[in-house]
């Protein structure tokens, strides 16, 4: 199949398209700030153009040349690199970066602060300079980072180098700025007479409205089944999504958000305290409500049906510090105007929920029955 070009045969179309390249991406405003002073050298002669924009003469005559020599284009007058042809090398004697290295395979990836007191009794003992915290770093940067990661091994004995994945983590200036604009998911493990049960927890940041759910499964699957709870539970569509490094949180439950084309966050390893909003409501549902309703665990569908009035209350009544007192619906009631999406949930429609009882039914063809209080379980 040929591919035409939609603007072929207009006029001058070509010579503005190049134009506008090089404005938008090749000549910086620098550049351009230049070409405007030359232009009113030329007008106006040297010494106005001097008096008018405060540069010396010597810097006007450099930059008529540079654009002498790049023949009259204004890219000519970009800012060069300064950077040295001929760049200082560390001249540390090689027995440093030996003992250094030595360091390293005998306590892997130990840090240049550690090093620093660890390498002294060398230094002393041979009359080597100790280097500095900042120069150990360096030195291990100039041996290529020196990190070790330990080996994986198949099954057939074959020996596989780890890597370790890289993932997208949180900004450290992040601030959300609406309902939606950045949830957090968690999970909670409890031990109920010798069984494993977990509860995944939900909580929106601007508006700290919370979810959960109890399961018997940490898979992705029923992570992915319960943010899809939370997509028709919460009013507001999501755009960030914010998670430990936990294996609920990848494979299907990562696909989920790909396909949603949301942006999916992690914390850093052994750092709950990047998602500290959603710790603290996992500390709250265990205090307020797990510690005396632990026995209905080994039952999830039984503990569900308790936890959705309580996750009812704590939506729309419990006053929150963090919100001046407020429950999060009554945040979410007053500061509405912050978000002007309407949601198109039936927030008042009540219904009857095979799965939970007396609580939210989750069909796939309607918009859900929001914590439906009062209905009683009729399968």
């Amino acid at each position: 199949m040929r591919i035409f070009n939609v603007y072929r045969g207009v006029k001058g179309f070509v010579g503005v398209y190049h134009t506008a390249l090089r404005s938008a991406y090749m000549i910086t405003p620098k550049a351009l700030h230049k070409a405007k002073v030359l232009a009113f050298w030329e007008k106006h002669k040297i010494q106005a153009t001097i008096e008018a924009f405060n540069v010396k003469r010597s810097t006007l005559f450099l930059w008529k040349q540079q654009h002498k020599e790049g023949k009259g284009m204004i890219e000519a007058l970009n800012e060069r690199s300064q950077t040295p042809h001929n760049k200082r090398k560390r001249n540390w004697p090689i027995e440093i970066a030996s003992e250094i290295k030595r360091q390293r395979n005998l306590h892997p990836n130990i840090g240049k602060d550690k090093l620093h007191i660890l390498i002294a009794p060398f230094c002393k003992e041979n009359n080597l300079k100790l280097p500095s915290v900042s120069t150990i770093g360096r030195i291990i940067k100039d041996c290529g980072g020196l990190r070790i990661f330990p080996q994986k091994v198949h099954h057939n004995g074959k020996v596989v180098p780890f890597k370790r994945r890289k993932v997208l983590r949180k900004p450290k200036d992040f601030k959300t700025e609406y309902a939606g604009h950045l949830v957090a998911l968690d999970t909670v493990e409890r031990f109920v007479h010798g069984c494993r049960r977990y509860i995944i927890t939900f909580e929106d940041i601007h508006t700290r409205f919370a979810f959960a759910w109890g399961t018997t499964s940490h898979a992705s699957l029923a992570a992915k089944e319960f943010f899809e709870y939370c997509l028709m539970v919460f009013p507001y569509p999501f755009v960030n999504v914010l998670t430990d490094n936990g294996s609920e949180f990848m494979k299907h439950f990562s696909r989920k958000l790909n396909d949603l084309h949301l942006v999916h966050y992690h914390t850093y390893p052994k750092t709950p305290k990047m998602n500290a909003h959603c710790e603290r409501f996992n500390r709250t549902i265990q205090e307020e409500f797990v510690d005396f309703h632990a026995n209905s665990l080994i039952d999830p569908s039984s503990f569900n049906r308790k936890l959705i009035p309580w996750l009812v209350w704590y939506n729309t009544e419990r006053p929150h510090w963090g919100l001046n007192l407020k429950s999060p619906m009554q945040f979410m009631l007053i500061h509405s105007s912050a978000r002007p999406e309407k949601s198109n949930m039936w927030w008042t429609n009540t219904g009857f929920c095979k799965k939970f009882g007396a609580g939210p039914c989750f069909p796939s063809h309607k918009p859900p029955c929001f914590f439906n209080i009062g209905a009683q379980h009729t399968s």
